[in-house]
């Protein structure tokens, strides 16, 4: 009973803080929204004038790695709203710059790898619309997934992140399966069989936490890991990836597919278990039950879940009367404090799997990778360019 009183003083506080807070808070005009991502994305399309150009960190990658992929569903999201050729064009010779392939080769079976065949198959359905058949776009990404549905493992996604980066390639393949129109696809049954096991099985009995609503990133944060303040261990961008994952799963598969109602009821409990976490600037730190361990403001989680927020209100999943608020005061907070004059994004956690990773994270620090923080910052603003 002590341990109960501990947790929920400090959450009714805060849900308090951040009502009276987030009080008159308002989007900006969907025109404002728009110029922060051009401001944004043109600063990153000038600094990679060439989208076939390797990453170089500590190590030499190719540029479509899954940050690049999550950069590309950002910019894919944009180009919805705002049609400009070059987004079209940007995209498509990232796409040829690697032959439409996958980092490993159609073998592969690592989500990271495969996060990239979002926006090969979003391309491919723009021309398909149009009447330009253009298959080799989807062969290697079609090739690879289509070796999972005909196999029986189901333990691949032993992280969090893993559930973003290719639930939606399996939502997307089986959208374009005929079957789907009778509700059944085998990309559904097999994407929900590993999710499931993530959600279940992977680091014993689960990922997911039924009593607190949220993911542990991975097998080494399960109980009994603890954060310094003795709670369990919750990271603000694997919980982020998550609810992007359910989002763009929901987005894409038709009202009748298989295991819906399941993906929505962890949707709307992840969304119940937010809100009372964000903190009273508008950000979430990096540690959702520890704000001392590197709290702070941090733009990747934040916008992930308002994307998922404004998702949610846009489709009547969500009382926009409760939810407008929280998502405009975190954007606000993103527009005015994490976009530099020219376009750069602070205050984004660089590539990890816990608060420590990254570190520091402020206005100024440059993460690793400048790719996929800007892909969630323009996921979460089209989707709030889409709110009445």
């Amino acid at each position: 009973m002590e341990r109960k009183r501990f947790i929920n003083r400090p959450i009714l506080f805060f849900c308090a803080l951040i009502a009276l807070t987030a009080a008159g808070q308002k989007l900006p005009a969907k025109k404002e929204i728009v110029a922060r991502m051009t401001l944004a994305n043109d600063y990153f399309m000038k600094t990679w004038p060439d989208p076939g150009k390797e990453i170089v960190t500590n190590k030499t990658r190719p540029s479509h790695i899954w940050t690049r992929a999550v950069y590309y569903e950002g910019m894919m999201a944009l180009y919805g709203i705002d049609k400009q050729q070059r987004y079209y064009d940007y995209a498509v010779e990232w796409g040829e710059k690697h032959n439409w392939g996958l980092r490993s080769g159609i073998n592969t079976r690592n989500a990271d790898d495969q996060c990239c065949g979002q926006t090969y198959l979003d391309l491919y359905q723009i021309d398909q619309a149009l009447g330009r058949a253009k298959p080799e776009r989807i062969h290697d990404i079609k090739a690879s997934i289509d070796a999972m549905v005909n196999s029986d493992k189901v333990d691949d996604w032993s992280w969090v992140d893993a559930l973003q980066m290719a639930m939606p390639v399996l939502a997307q393949l089986g959208a374009m399966d005929t079957a789907h129109r009778a509700g059944t696809s085998p990309y559904y049954e097999k994407m929900y069989q590993i999710y499931s096991y993530t959600k279940t099985r992977h680091g014993g009995n689960g990922l997911y936490n039924p009593k607190d609503h949220l993911w542990w990133r991975d097998k080494d944060f399960v109980p009994p890991y603890k954060e310094p303040n003795g709670q369990d261990c919750y990271w603000s961008r694997g919980n982020g990836w998550v609810v992007a994952a359910l989002v763009r799963v929901l987005d894409i598969m038709p009202k009748n597919a298989p295991h819906r109602d399941e993906y929505e009821k962890t949707y709307r409990e992840m969304m119940q278990a937010l809100p009372p976490l964000q903190r009273p600037d508008g950000f979430w730190n990096v540690s959702l039950h520890d704000p001392t361990n590197f709290g702070g403001k941090e733009l990747t989680g934040t916008a992930l879940f308002i994307y998922g927020m404004a998702w949610g209100v846009n489709h009547g999943l969500l009382d926009g009367k409760k939810y407008r608020p929280i998502i405009a005061k975190a954007w606000n907070a993103m527009a005015t404090e994490s976009v530099h004059p020219n376009g750069f994004l602070g205050y984004v956690q660089g590539t990890g799997k816990e608060p420590k990773d990254g570190q520091p994270v402020t206005y100024d620090s440059k993460p690793d990778f400048e790719d996929y923080g800007l892909g969630c910052f323009l996921l979460a603003g089209t989707e709030l360019c889409k709110m009445k």
